[in-house]
C-alpha cells in the first residue's frame, strides 16, 4: 500500500466554471478554441486548478497563461477594468492592459523568470476603463503559475485598487500645506500669494488656479494671484464669477497636465458663504485624468473654505491693525503733546527755581524775613510742581514702553529705612508714630534704587496724608525668593468699592478724608508700574475707619545678571545709601580754577529769559556768547570757535540736534564739545542725545551748580583730549588695536602732561612712589550704563588714588583716562546682557591698573559719536589693552611700575 498522498483529480468541464459566479458563466460560454490555450477539454490539470482558484476567490485575481498571456479573471477583478470587461476574457494581457504594460512588463516577466513574487504598493496605472485615460493606483503582487511538468507556464496576480486612498492622502496633504503656508503671515496680499503658491505642490488635483478678490472700495472682482498658467490665460477683472471661465476651458491654452492630457474643465468656487459677505472667487482647473466626482467636489469646497477663512482673517487683522495704528497715532500725538508740555513747563520752572535757589543760597541770611519766607514758599511750590511734572512724564515714558528697571545689588534694608526716615519729621509734626522695621536681609537684593525710592516715598507719604490718629508701620523682609515691603497705617481706610480702582491712573477716592486734597492721582498707579518693571506686584487691603495696608512684592535676585558679575557694594560697606546717580561736584580731587575768562562758551536758546539767565550764571567764570537758534549758532562758530557749546534741543529752524550734526560734519569744529539742555523727560531722551554724539546732556530744571560742574568736566575732558591730540606722534607703538581673532594688542606710548590741568609741573619720567611700598588698595564698583555715572566714578577714583598716596599728576591723568574708557563702554556696548558697567581699580606699590568692562557686543564707532580722541587719551597715560568677547569688552589701563599679579583688579 502506498503511503504517499494522491493528487486530486482535475475538475471536469462541468465543474470548472460552476462556482465562478457571473464571470464563470461567461467563461463557460466562451469559445476557448479561438485562443492559444485551445478547447477546455484539452487543458492540462494545472491550468484547470489555476482557473478554478481564480474564479472562486473574492479578492481581485487574474491569470495569464502561456506564451500568449491568455487572460482569466474573476468577478472582483472585472469591476476594476470597467468597460474592458467582458472583452478581456481570453484576450492577451499585453493587449488589454496596453496603456499600462510599460509599468507591468518588468515585474510580470521577472516573476515568471526568477520564480519569485513581486510586491508593488500604490502602482500608478493610466487605464482607459471609462472612456478616458484614468489615473488609478493599485497594490499588486505577481507570482509564477506552474504547469503539469513543474515549469513556469504563466503568471497569476492578486491586486486591489487603492486610488481613493492615494487621492485622499494627496489632497489632505495639499490642504495641510495651504493652511500652514500662512502660519506667519497676516497681510492679505502675502497670505493669498502664499496659499496660491502652495497649490503648485499638487499639479494633479489643481492643474491651475487663480484667486479673485472683491475690493472693499471697488466693484467687481480683481485677479490677485495665479499659479499653473500665465496671467494672460485668465481675465484680470470680472464683474461676476460667471465671467471668470469661458465655456471652452481648452481655448485658454492652459498647459497640459502632468500626464500630457489637455486641461479642458475648470470650476469657479465662491469665497464666502451665504451667512457672510462674499470676498471673492477661486478658479481651479480639473484634473483631466480624474472624474469630477463627489470626493473631488468636496476637496474643492474645503480648499475654497481655507481661502475664505484666510482672507477674512487677514482683513480682520488689517482692520484691527488700522484701529491699533489709529490708537498709536493718538498715543504719538499724546506723547508729542506731553513732550511739548514738558518743554513749556520745564523751561519756566528752570527760570523760576534756578534764580530763587541761587538768591536764597547767596543772600539768604541777609534777606528780610518776609522776603526769605516768600522765596522759600515759592521754591517749595515750584519744586512740588516739578515733581508733579516729572511723575506725569515718567508715567508717559512707562506707558510707551521706554522705561526699564536698572537693578543693582543694594542694601535695601538700610536704603528703605533711610527713605522712610525722610518722612519721620512730617509724621511727628502730625502727631503720628512712625515705626520702621527693616532688619538686614540674609541674602543679596537687587532693585533699581531710583524706582525703589519712589515706591517707598509714595506709600509712606500716602500713609501720612490719610492717617490722623495712631501711626504708620514700615516693614521689610525676605519671603522665599521675594522681597516684601509692607506699609500699614491706622488711617481712615478705603471703602471696598474703591479698592479695585486704587491703582488706576488719575483715580482719586471720593469722600475720603485727607490732610490735603493735593495730588495728581498718579502716585499709586506709579507704584504699581514700578513694581511691575521689577517683575513684581503691589496689593492693598483696607477696612474703613481702621486703616490700610499696602504690600509690594518683588524678586530678590536680578534675573538678567551675568553669572559671576561683580556686585555693587552695599550701603553699609560704602557708608551710605546706594543711589543710581551721584553729585557731579568732586570735593576730593583737584579742580579747574574758579574763573577761566579765556574760555569761551556759546549759549544757544530761543528763550530770551533762558539766555539771560545762563549768561548771568556763566559769565563770572567764562566768556559767554549767545545765539537764538542753530543757524545763528553756526554763524557764530564760523566767526569765532568756542570752547564749548551749550544748546537747547527744541528751537525753531535748526534745532539742537541739527546744530550738533552740522558741527560734527565740519572737520574744523567737529571736536568742539556740545552740552544739551532739554525739557524732554526720561532716560531715552538722554540716550538719544548721546547716540547723536553729544558730550553731556542735562534735563531741565537743573541746579546752577550742576550745570557749572558738568561744563567744567566737559572742558576738562576736552583739554585732555586736545593735549593728547596736539602732541607729536611718538615713534614705536601706536594706539591700542584689536586683532581679527579678538586678542588685544597693547601699546605703550610716552605719557604727556595734559595742558589746562591745575598742576603746573610736568611729571617725572618715573611715577612717584606710593605712601608705602607695601601699600595695596583695591576697589570694585558697578555703575548704571549711563554717562551720568561718570561724576560718581571720578569721585571714587580720586578717593582711591588719594588713599594709595598716588602721585597727583598721575592720578589726574588716570582719572581722565578711566572716565574716557567708561564713557566708551557706556556709549558703544550694544544690546548689553545687563545695563551696567563694572569698574575695578588697584594700586600696588605705585603700579596702577584700572579695568573697565561692559556687558554688550562691541559696536563699530561712527564719526558722529567718536572723534578718535578717546583711545589717544587713554593710551597716552600708559599701557592699554582692549579685549572684546561675546560677553562684553574689557579695557585695562596700566601705569606705573611692573605689571600687577593676576589676582589684582577686576578680571
Amino acid at each position: 500500500m502506498s503511503t504517499g498522498a494522491r493528487p486530486s483529480p482535475a475538475p471536469g468541464d462541468d465543474e470548472l466554471f460552476r462556482d465562478g459566479g457571473e464571470n464563470g458563466q461567461l467563461m463557460a460560454a466562451f469559445d476557448w478554441s479561438t485562443t492559444p490555450v485551445g478547447p477546455v477539454g484539452q487543458w492540462p490539470a494545472s491550468l484547470r486548478h489555476a482557473v478554478r482558484t481564480v474564479l472562486v476567490s473574492r479578492f481581485p485575481m487574474i491569470l495569464a497563461w502561456g506564451p500568449g498571456y491568455t487572460e482569466f479573471y474573476n468577478d472582483a477583478y472585472a469591476t476594476l477594468i470597467g468597460t474592458k470587461h467582458p472583452g478581456a476574457i481570453g484576450d492577451d494581457l499585453r493587449v488589454t492592459l496596453a496603456e499600462g504594460w510599460a509599468a507591468l512588463q518588468e515585474p510580470v516577466e521577472h516573476a515568471m523568470a526568477a520564480r519569485e513574487a513581486s510586491w508593488l504598493p500604490q502602482l500608478l496605472l493610466l487605464l482607459e476603463r471609462a472612456g478616458y485615460r484614468e489615473e488609478t493606483y493599485f497594490t499588486v503582487s505577481h507570482a509564477p503559475a506552474y504547469g503539469d511538468d513543474g515549469r513556469v507556464a504563466g503568471m497569476h496576480a492578486v491586486c486591489t485598487e487603492v486610488t481613493g486612498q492615494v487621492l485622499a492622502e494627496r489632497r489632505q496633504r495639499l490642504l495641510h500645506d495651504v493652511a500652514t503656508s500662512t502660519r506667519e503671515l497676516v497681510d492679505e496680499a502675502a497670505t493669498v500669494a502664499a496659499m496660491t503658491a502652495a497649490l503648485a505642490g499638487d499639479r494633479l488635483d489643481v492643474p491651475f488656479a487663480a484667486v479673485y478678490l472683491a475690493a472693499p472700495d471697488a466693484p467687481g472682482l480683481r485677479r490677485t494671484a495665479v499659479v499653473g498658467c500665465t496671467p494672460e490665460h485668465l481675465p484680470e477683472v470680472a464683474t461676476a464669477p460667471g465671467e471668470l471661465l469661458p465655456r471652452d476651458v481648452a481655448a485658454l491654452g492652459v498647459p497640459s497636465g502632468p500626464f500630457g492630457d489637455a486641461v479642458t474643465e475648470g470650476v469657479v468656487l465662491p469665497l464666502g458663504g451665504p451667512d457672510g459677505e462674499a470676498v471673492g472667487a477661486l478658479v481651479v482647473g480639473v484634473n483631466p485624468n480624474r472624474a469630477l466626482d463627489e470626493e473631488y467636489r468636496s476637496f474643492h469646497e474645503l480648499l475654497a473654505g481655507q481661502f475664505t477663512a484666510a482672507v477674512r482673517n487677514a482683513r480682520a487683522y488689517a482692520a484691527e491693525r488700522a484701529r491699533a495704528e489709529a490708537l498709536a497715532e493718538l498715543d504719538r500725538a499724546k506723547t508729542a503733546f506731553f513732550a511739548n508740555v514738558s518743554h513749556e513747563l520745564r523751561t519756566p520752572l528752570t527760570l523760576l527755581l534756578g534764580p530763587i535757589a541761587d538768591t536764597l543760597a547767596a543772600n539768604g541770611p541777609g534777606l528780610p524775613d518776609d522776603v526769605r519766607e516768600s522765596l522759600t514758599l515759592a521754591l517749595r511750590n515750584g519744586q512740588r510742581l516739578q515733581r508733579l511734572v516729572n511723575d506725569l512724564l515718567e508715567f508717559v515714558s512707562i506707558e510707551a514702553g521706554r522705561a526699564s528697571a536698572v537693578r543693582v545689588e543694594t542694601d535695601v534694608a538700610a536704603f528703605t529705612a533711610e527713605l522712610a526716615g525722610v518722612l519721620r519729621a512730617a509724621a511727628e509734626r502730625a502727631g503720628l508714630r512712625l515705626t520702621v522695621a527693616c532688619p538686614p536681609l540674609d541674602r543679596p537684593a537687587h532693585v533699581d534704587p531710583r524706582m525703589w525710592e519712589k515706591i517707598v516715598l509714595n506709600l509712606v507719604s500716602n500713609a501720612v496724608k490719610y492717617t490722623f490718629v495712631g501711626g504708620i508701620d514700615v516693614t521689610l523682609r525676605a519671603d522665599g525668593d521675594d522681597l516684601v515691603l509692607i506699609v500699614a497705617d491706622t488711617g481712615v481706610g478705603i471703602p471696598a468699592a474703591e479698592l479695585p480702582h486704587l491703582f488706576e491712573r488719575f483715580h482719586r477716592g471720593v469722600g475720603t478724608a485727607a490732610r490735603s486734597r493735593e495730588g495728581s492721582g498718579l502716585g499709586l498707579a506709579l507704584v504699581r508700574e514700578l513694581a511691575t518693571l521689577h517683575g513684581g506686584a503691589v496689593s492693598a487691603t483696607s477696612e474703613p475707619g481702621r486703616g490700610s495696608s499696602f504690600t509690594v512684592r518683588v524678586p530678590l535676585g536680578a534675573p538678567d545678571a551675568p553669572t559671576g558679575a561683580p556686585a555693587v557694594p552695599s550701603a553699609s560697606s560704602r557708608g551710605g545709601v546706594v543711589t543710581p546717580w551721584e553729585d557731579v561736584a568732586d570735593d576730593t580731587g583737584p579742580r579747574t580754577p574758579a574763573a577761566t575768562p579765556g574760555t569761551s562758551v556759546l549759549v544757544v536758546d530761543d528763550n530770551a529769559d533762558m539766555r539771560a539767565y545762563l549768561t548771568r550764571l556763566l559769565s563770572p567764570i567764562w566768556t559767554v556768547r549767545t545765539a537764538i537758534n542753530g543757524q545763528e549758532a553756526l554763524a557764530s562758530v564760523a566767526a569765532a570757535r568756542p570752547d564749548v557749546v551749550v544748546t537747547d534741543v527744541m528751537m525753531p529752524g535748526l534745532d539742537g540736534f541739527g546744530l550738533l550734526r552740522a558741527l560734527r560734519a565740519d572737520p574744523a569744529v567737529r571736536d568742539v564739545p556740545v552740552v544739551m539742555l532739554t525739557a524732554r523727560a526720561g532716560q531715552e531722551a538722554a540716550v538719544e542725545g548721546f547716540y547723536a554724539g553729544v558730550d553731556d546732556y542735562l534735563a531741565k530744571p537743573f541746579e546752577s551748580a550742576e550745570l557749572i560742574g558738568r561744563l567744567r568736566a566737559v572742558l576738562e575732558r576736552a583739554a585732555g583730549r586736545a593735549g593728547v591730540g596736539s602732541r607729536p606722534a611718538a615713534p614705536g607703538p601706536q594706539p591700542p588695536t584689536v586683532a581679527a581673532d579678538g586678542d588685544a594688542t597693547p601699546t605703550v606710548p610716552p605719557r604727556p602732561r595734559l595742558p589746562g590741568t591745575p598742576h603746573a609741573a610736568a611729571p617725572s619720567a618715573a611715577p612717584a612712589p606710593a605712601a608705602s611700598v607695601d601699600t595695596a588698595v583695591r576697589r570694585q564698583w558697578r555703575f548704571p550704563a549711563d554717562t551720568r555715572s561718570i561724576p560718581a566714578l571720578r569721585r571714587r577714583l580720586w578717593a582711591l588714588f588719594a588713599e594709595a598716596g598716588l602721585d597727583e599728576d598721575l592720578a589726574y591723568d588716570l582719572v581722565l583716562a578711566a572716565c574716557e574708557a567708561a564713557t566708551n563702554a557706556i556709549e558703544h556696548a550694544q544690546e548689553p546682557a545687563e545695563p551696567v558697567v563694572d569698574i575695578g581699580a588697584e594700586v600696588v606699590a605705585g603700579r596702577v591698573e584700572v579695568t573697565v568692562r561692559d556687558h554688550g557686543r562691541w559696536r563699530e564707532r561712527v564719526p558722529s559719536m567718536d572723534r578718535g580722541r578717546g583711545s589717544m587719551l587713554m593710551s597716552a597715560v600708559g599701557e592699554v589693552t582692549a579685549t572684546p568677547s561675546p560677553a562684553g569688552t574689557t579695557v585695562v589701563i596700566r601705569a606705573g611700575g611692573p605689571p600687577l599679579p593676576s589676582d589684582g583688579a577686576l578680571r
